[in-house]
């Protein structure tokens, strides 16, 4: 064997071909097999012997070319045996490379179906080998020619049944990785690359988890040479499902044994994570890539998962695509939430599509798999959750004012796309600490320097930050710390959030305490009037949060911070003893503040009771202050009247005065802080009086009542001319005697307010008491009524009432008094208060104010405003009261004594009502169902399940229908319109709390039906409600065309043709369409028309973007056997009845006005959508050469014969009407009525052309459809007259007739003068 080998490499250097081809001839095939063997097995001299062999044996040879193929033959099993070491293999490979070009054709053909062979049995393992195929492969494609079965082929088809059989085989799993890279050396054209590539990722699923990444790579590589969608799609595609199988195995993880988990979470994440790597990588080296992945992306909106979602983010930190991305993914997110906003509101919808996929759940999901060490994603994160909220954030309103207090629940998209941002942001913050510090600089510097657009999401992010973690937030404090430096320049409402927001760090960070502090004491010095209270707000915040030791625990507001570290460093640190020492310096800071504006000591009044509650200890210096305050004002001259002095609590500057004391609320504060006091010592310690402290809080708790019961006893004897007012006193706004005047009643009405809530809780039942208060009532109704009198009389209606200083407990008290009290020992008393109508008028009114201001703000004045809780409480207490009082003192008892022009107290407890559930929904919708369950909580103590709740619900639906009932079975003439009106709202509102899916909801619109068919009352303000709340119900139970279109031919026949010689076919479904209230429905309708026609026109481009990706797979999936896909069936039905029913109202003789704009404005918009739908089938012809559906070919003809024509007609009729109202007006009137009459007529004009213009688009569409389709679709369509000179030969005989009478009775001259007139309007 070694002489062998030794000969063959001698002859070889020696150079004499001849010889060495000889010795060869000579060896046997086995013997030379085993040479090559030998050698490449120790790894020495291989090289020199294939060189050699192949030397002496010539390609032009039969017997050399054999030799050759013998040579390939053996070498590529050897080489992937895996018993060679990796250089030999090389070396052995090179040297074959080299030499491919020189085998014959069928030795070419013979090795490359040795590869395939190996590749389908599975040898290919190592894949060494392999990187021999693509030369064999390129050497065939230049061959003339091959024998292939019996006949011939070229090279290059030859090469393509190869690749063709290679890509249709079985492959090893472990060769695919070798394959991919193989095939990126082997020329390929287009549709050998997409059958490779749907190969490869038709493998993905057969391969390890750990291989996916490398594969990734390859193909990426690949798709250099095209496929680049397919590859990307495939990637995404085989991720999306691998995250869906996951998810569905964890989640019935619980059930199955522990082994079945197939993939484990974290290793598909880091897969995930470097196949993100890999993708982002190709697209900075190849722009072509990143257009297509995004293209693709913007064609497919609905498919995000949070793979793709992820790859996005992680584009976006190249910088080119940087703001493509933020744009798309915005795009995708709003379109999400649309689509599901609009599937919510449209059972229609949600039949035709039943399932939603949410964009926002899957950026959700996104965050969370981050946490697997995707770095190159968490930036992306952090950079779509400012966008996001930065962009759908609350914007400024009219004048830069912002929109006060923040809707707890996001409804619109916008709302819910800024929520989305503040989600990722705060989860990004949990999760990831990289990103905590940019997180929270960027949050803090918009709190500061967006100061014109409100800011309550980022004050919100902050403070969700701040509770979720408030140990990494310390680590940052320094950044909170210069927060604060800009604390006296930022608006007030932004320093009220930030305080509230930071306030558990205060308790565990005293340098942060301290800073702030600071802060705050420059702010008090502060020129501007804002910075000034900042720092009272500040201030009194920090009151409320520090404990003082011995401070009765009423309601804490203890914010749990569950930290160990935390609670040591308190109690370490911080004594109550310091607390004390420190409250109080704050206290002596806040007494400078009431030397100061009014509006900073309101701010003080308003937040002591806050203190007080939360820290009794300070109360002694608390009561010092009010006390010394309100003495200020107090006349302490027994015998002098009034009790309280004006004068100080005005002041002036220049011409101009202005409030200097807030005294009503100065005297609320005391009484409420003093009250409370007392309630508290009496139920802390019943019997115990030792202290000196106690002494001293007994003196000036009896002085202060002593106070209060003598200004009780002179503001009654007081009359109005002791306050300077009296009837003749001046109240305008425009000099400064009606301004000091104005302040002087309203600072009188708020004491006599404050008195009147002392009184009666000092009062204890008592009937003298309750009389006194009775007095004060009447003077502050007197004074009310001469300023209501005198501000109606001015032409600037000054002024609303003033904000009630009753606080809402109270209210809540008296209201359930008056009503429903009916303890023996209290009648006496309460029959004093209850006698006075006035009195009981005045408690609703004051109820239905507090109400209003907790809807638009989110709490209310005085004690407890702020306290959600307890103002929920006193909701439920109203709402029970005011209910029962409604249902049980029928309206007729009440009204029957006076016929009066205001409104009756049931119609306010039904406003109460109506207002209380608005809130309720607005601003606590999660307890609407505790509101209704607690309203008669005595027969109910259990706590509801959910089916209790609807009943409970669908129990005060039933009573409010009763009522509504009882109001419609009356005449017309005892039809309360505005209680009507009520009813019906309260009704919409309670129903948006049933489920479309319950018995109650079918039995609500069933009910609304009956109602809207039987009532006949001429009311177009109630019958709009009526039908809004029917339409608003009816859209979550079917499809409301068909309603629509009963409702079209009702108006139709109520007003009558276009054309008056026609006689209109009567018919009725609902009664609730008389003449007085068909314009008002016909314009409800209309609104209705347009949402149908969004949804249809929605639902077309959700087809269109189906069908327009894969051109191949739609067709055979479009027209199986003619059948029409349901989605198209839907649009054609929809709009089938659509057009019946807007036939109907094209026919109906419309006031000229806004109904007629509207409606020709929805016809425009039906048009332009069946132009969409036409072009639509147009795609779909030129695609599959499917036919049209038969039902679309009726809707066409239903548009020609009941559409079209009328539509020219009415706009003959529209224009009529404009020009002949002008005729029978009288010269006079002429002129008045032109300017308006012309700028109808411009309204008109407008929407003229427009529906003619979109009905020719639409008839220029069908003609291409036609020809498309080959089926005549204009066969339906009537030419249309010339609109441009048309003669009308009735009008132009009336015309000539009625000038002849003119000349025969006239004289010449006049004739004259009238002559030209009249040839004008014959042009006409």
């Amino acid at each position: 064997m070694r002489a062998v080998l030794d000969r063959i490499v001698s002859l070889a250097d020696g150079g004499s071909a001849a010889e060495l081809e000889k010795y060869l001839s000579s060896l046997k095939d086995d013997q030379l097999i085993a040479v090559i063997t030998s050698s490449a097995l120790k790894g020495k001299m291989v090289g020199a012997i294939v060189k050699g062999i192949f030397q002496g044996s010539p390609p032009s040879s039969t017997e050399g070319s054999d030799r050759r193929l013998l040579v390939y033959q053996h070498c590529i099993p050897l080489c992937e045996s895996g018993d060679l070491q990796t250089e030999v293999a090389a070396d052995i490979i090179g040297l074959l490379m080299l030499e491919t070009h020189t085998l014959s054709g069928p030795s070419l053909a013979q090795l490359a179906s040795l590869f395939v062979e190996a590749i389908k049995v599975g040898k290919m393992g190592s894949g060494k080998s392999l990187e021999l195929f693509p030369t064999v492969l390129t050497a065939l494609a230049a061959c003339e020619s091959l024998s292939f079965g019996k006949g011939e082929l070229s090279g290059e088809e030859y090469k393509k049944q190869l690749i063709n059989s290679l890509c249709s085989s079985r492959w090893d799993p472990q060769c695919v990785i070798h394959l991919t890279t193989m095939f990126r050396d082997v020329p390929l054209s287009s549709e050998e690359l997409q059958f490779l590539v749907e190969k490869v990722l038709r493998m993905f699923t057969k391969l390890d988890l750990q291989e996916i990444p490398p594969l990734v790579y390859q193909l990426l590589l690949l798709s250099a040479k095209g496929c680049k969608k397919q590859i990307l799609d495939g990637i995404i595609g085989y991720f999306k499902e691998q995250d869906i199988h996951q998810e569905e195995e964890q989640k019935h993880g619980e059930s199955l044994d522990l082994e079945v988990l197939s993939i484990p979470q974290d290793q598909l994440r880091h897969v995930e994570g470097t196949a993100i790597l890999h993708i982002v990588f190709s697209i900075r080296l190849d722009h072509d890539l990143g257009r297509e992945f995004l293209k693709s992306f913007k064609m497919s909106y609905g498919e995000l998962c949070p793979f793709s979602a992820a790859l996005m983010l992680s584009v976006a930190r190249i910088q080119r695509y940087e703001e493509q991305v933020f744009d798309l993914l915005k795009g995708a997110i709003i379109k999400s939430f649309k689509d599901e906003q609009l599937q919510q509101g449209s059972k229609f919808l949600q039949d035709v599509l039943p399932g939603h996929c949410s964009v926002a759940q899957m950026i959700l999901d996104t965050v969370k798999n981050s946490v697997f060490g995707w770095d190159h994603v968490t930036q992306g994160l952090v950079q779509l959750g400012f966008f996001l909220m930065d962009t759908f954030g609350p914007k400024p309103g009219p004048f830069g004012k912002t929109t006060e207090g923040s809707a707890t629940v996001a409804r619109t998209p916008n709302q819910q796309a800024c929520k989305l941002g503040g989600q990722v942001l705060l989860q990004g913050f949990k999760m990831h600490e990289s990103i905590r510090g940019e997180i929270l600089e960027q949050v803090l510097s918009r709190l500061v320097t967006k100061t014109a657009s409100p800011i309550n999401h980022y004050l919100d992010l902050f403070s969700d930050i701040v509770i979720s973690a408030p140990m990494i937030l310390l680590e940052s404090s320094s950044k909170v710390t210069e927060t604060f430096d800009h604390l006296s320049y930022l608006p007030l409402a932004t320093v009220q959030g930030l305080l509230k927001a930071v306030q558990p760090l205060l308790k565990v960070s005293i340098s942060l305490k301290d800073s702030l502090i600071l802060v705050l004491r420059k702010a008090m010095f502060s020129s501007q009037l804002d910075g000034r209270k900042s720092a009272v707000t500040g201030f009194l915040l920090l009151l409320k949060n520090f404990k003082v030791l011995g401070s009765l625990s009423s309601s804490q507001c203890s914010q749990a911070i569950s930290s160990s570290q935390i609670q040591v460093d308190v109690h370490s640190r911080y004594n109550s003893a310091a607390n004390e020492a420190f409250c109080l310096e704050i206290l002596s800071s806040l007494r400078r503040c009431l030397g100061q504006q009014a509006d900073v000591r309101l701010m003080l009044y308003e937040g002591f009771y806050d203190v007080l509650r939360r820290n009794s200890q300070l109360a002694s210096s608390i009561m010092q202050t009010l006390f010394s305050q309100l003495r200020r004002c107090y006349e302490s001259e027994q015998d002098l009247l009034p009790p309280v002095k004006l004068g100080p609590c005005i002041t002036a500057h220049g011409d101009q005065v202005y409030l200097q004391e807030p005294l009503g609320h100065l005297v609320s504060c005391t009484v409420h802080c003093l009250l409370w006091l007392q309630n508290m010592r009496r139920s802390a310690n019943p019997s115990a009086d030792d202290s000196d402290e106690e002494e001293e809080e007994e003196g000036y708790k009896s002085e202060l009542h002593t106070i209060l019961e003598s200004m009780t006893r002179r503001m009654i004897k007081s009359e109005l001319e002791d306050f300077e007012l009296d009837k003749s006193a001046e109240f305008s706004m425009g000099s400064s005697v009606g301004v000091k005047n104005n302040i002087y009643a309203v600072l009188v009405m708020g004491v006599y307010e404050v008195l009147m809530e002392y009184n009666f809780i000092k009062g204890n039942y008592s009937k003298s008491r309750f009389e006194e208060l009775l007095q004060l009532f009447n003077r502050y109704h007197k004074l009310s009524e001469i300023l209501k009198e005198k501000s109606g009389k001015s032409r600037v209606p000054s002024h609303k009432t003033p904000r009630s200083l009753l606080s809402l407990g109270f209210i809540s008290t008296l209201l359930t008094v008056l009503f429903r009290d009916s303890t023996q020992s209290r009648e006496e008393a309460l029959s004093v208060l209850r006698s006075s109508g006035e009195f009981v008028r005045y408690a609703l009114s004051v109820t239905l104010q507090k109400i209003q201001q907790l809807e638009e703000t989110g709490h209310t004045d005085g004690p407890d405003g702020q306290n959600s809780d307890r103002t929920f409480r006193f909701l439920c207490d109203m709402t029970s009261v005011l209910m029962w009082r409604y249902t049980n003192i029928p309206t007729v008892v009440e009204e029957a004594g006076k016929k009066e022009k205001r409104c009756s107290l049931s119609q306010l407890c039904l406003e109460g009502l109506l207002r209380i559930f608005t809130t309720c929904q607005q601003r606590y919708p999660h307890k609407m169902a505790q509101l209704l369950t607690n309203m008669d909580i005595a027969d109910n103590d259990q706590q509801q399940d959910d089916g209790d709740v609807t009943e409970m619900n669908f129990f005060y639906i039933r009573q409010f229908q009763r009522a509504l009932f009882t109001q419609l079975s009356g005449g017309e003439e005892d039809f309360n319109s505005k209680e009507a009106q009520l009813l019906v709202s309260i009704l919409s509102v309670l129903s948006h709390q049933l489920k479309p899916s319950t018995q109650q909801f079918v039995q609500m619109i069933t009910w609304t039906v009956k109602i809207c068919k039987e009532t006949s009352f001429e009311d177009p303000v109630f019958s709009k409600g009526l039908l809004s709340l029917l339409f608003n119900l009816h859209v979550l139970y079917k499809s409301p065309v068909s309603l629509l279109l009963e409702l079209c031919q009702d108006i139709h026949s109520q007003l009558g043709d276009i054309d008056q010689d026609v006689e209109v076919e009567k018919q009725s479904h609902f009664a609730i369409v008389n003449i007085k209230t068909a314009a008002t429905a016909a314009l409800l309708v209309l609104s209705q028309v347009d949402r149908v026609l969004d949804e249809v026109e929605w639902l077309i481009a959700r087809r269109k973007s189906q069908t327009t990706p894969d051109k191949s797979d739609s067709g055979e999936a479009t027209q199986t056997a003619g059948d029409q896909d349901p989605m198209e069936k839907a649009v054609t039905l929809q709009l089938g009845t659509l057009l019946t029913a807007l036939n109907e109202l094209v026919q109906t003789a419309l006031l000229s006005g806004t109904c007629t704009i509207t409606l020709m404005r929805e016809l425009r918009r039906t048009y332009t959508i069946l132009t969409t739908l036409v072009k639509y089938y147009i795609q779909v012809c030129a695609t599959q050469h499917g036919l049209l559906p038969a039902r679309f070919e009726k809707l066409v003809k239903l548009s020609g014969s009941h559409l079209t024509q009328q539509c020219y007609s009415f706009i003959t009729y529209v224009q009529g009407g404009e020009f002949s109202g002008g005729d029978d007006k009288k010269k006079k009137k002429r002129n008045e009525t032109n300017v308006v009459a012309s700028a109808k007529l411009l309204r008109e004009t407008k929407a003229i052309p427009d529906l003619i213009f979109s009905i020719e688009q639409y008839e220029k569409y069908l003609i291409t459809l036609s020809k498309k389709s080959k089926v005549n679709l204009m066969q339906y369509m009537k030419l249309t007259t010339s609109r441009d000179f048309r003669i009308i030969a009735t009008t132009l005989d009336a015309a000539l007739q009625e000038q002849d009478d003119s000349q025969e009775t006239t004289e010449s001259q006049d004739t004259e003068e009238t002559q030209e007139p009249k040839l004008k309007k014959r042009k006409q």
